[in-house]
């Protein structure tokens, strides 16, 4: 029997997954079909989505089983009242996960080893005067140990830092001191000379960053956020910036994306700007994950990465 998957998508991710979808529920097991329009609402049992693409009416689809994100984040499903009642799983893909994790060690390496004073200082001057420290006497921390930031946290476990992780509920990554609740931010903030913000986009994850929790990192500390643009307070950021309290801040996530071409980030010397590529979803790795999960939705298995609604993520 073929099970139809409704593709909720924008025209180009549409174009990246419809030849894809079926192909890999085959390796799994499955007959599926991929449509935009489906023949009949009554075959839909699993909608594959993004908040790129427009959802359908819920009620229409009585067999649906699943709403399955191909977006890491799914803040943007989250409150909406269509979902009520209908399981939602978040993308945790290998190709997203490999993609953070060289985009964060890439910058930790940069901070850790100076290398903006040699980038920026080809003007003649031999600058040998200061070594970095090996990697095993600076500290990184990460927001956020879910499977990006325990991946990275790994990554830089295995280059020899030490590494602090702080999360919701306390996490227990071997090797990494692992820290929980308000106390447990600040020791993490205070023990981050770089510091990474892997965090979801939640009411209350909003401006974990901001004047008091800046001021607990150590002066001069770096920033690196590849997670979700509204977890700095910009103005706070911009203020600890100029007052040196903050080194550099790496921002590859923003408020409001593309960022404004007027916005101070572009112009200010301790910021760099990378446009929101730190890691997006892969759809040739991907859609092993959607299928994995159409197969445990059929089968009446537990679905993988099910987000819980109520916190968010």
């Amino acid at each position: 029997m073929t099970t139809t998957v409704l593709m909720c998508l924008s025209p180009s991710e549409t174009a990246d997954y419809r030849d894809l979808i079926a192909p890999a529920c085959r390796e799994v097991g499955v007959e599926a079909r991929a449509v935009t329009v489906p023949d009949n609402p009554e075959d839909v049992e699993f909608v594959v989505a993004s908040p790129a693409g427009e959802l359908p009416d819920f009620s229409a689809l009585p067999n649906l089983k699943a709403v399955l994100s191909i977006w890491a984040g799914v803040e943007k499903f989250i409150g909406n009242p269509q979902l009520a009642g209908v399981p939602l799983c978040r993308m945790v893909d290998i190709g997203l996960t490999e993609a953070m994790r060289e985009y964060v060690t890439g910058h930790v390496m940069r901070y850790h080893l100076g290398m903006d004073a040699h980038f920026e200082g080809q003007d003649g001057v031999w600058r040998n005067d200061v070594l970095p420290p090996f990697a095993s006497s600076r500290s990184v921390g990460i927001l956020g140990m879910g499977a990006l930031g325990s991946a990275c946290a790994e990554q830089l476990l295995g280059i020899g830092f030490r590494v602090h992780g702080w999360s919701r509920r306390t996490a227990n990554v071997p090797g990494v001191t692992c820290h929980s609740g308000p106390e447990g931010l600040r020791e993490t903030l205070e023990a981050s000379e770089i510091l990474v913000t892997l965090l979801p986009d939640t009411p209350s994850t909003e401006n974990t960053l901001n004047a008091e929790t800046l001021a607990w990192l150590p002066k001069g500390a770096m920033i690196i956020n590849p997670g979700r643009g509204p977890l700095i307070d910009d103005e706070a950021l911009l203020a600890a910036l100029d007052s040196g309290q903050v080194g550099h801040a790496t921002l590859d996530v923003f408020r409001q994306e593309p960022l404004p071409v007027d916005h101070p980030y572009w112009a200010h010397p301790k910021v760099t700007v990378t446009p929101h590529i730190a890691a997006a979803t892969r759809p040739e790795t991907a859609v092993k994950t959607l299928a994995e999960n159409i197969r445990r939705g059929l089968a009446g298995e537990e679905l993988l990465h099910l987000v819980d609604l109520s916190a968010g993520y």
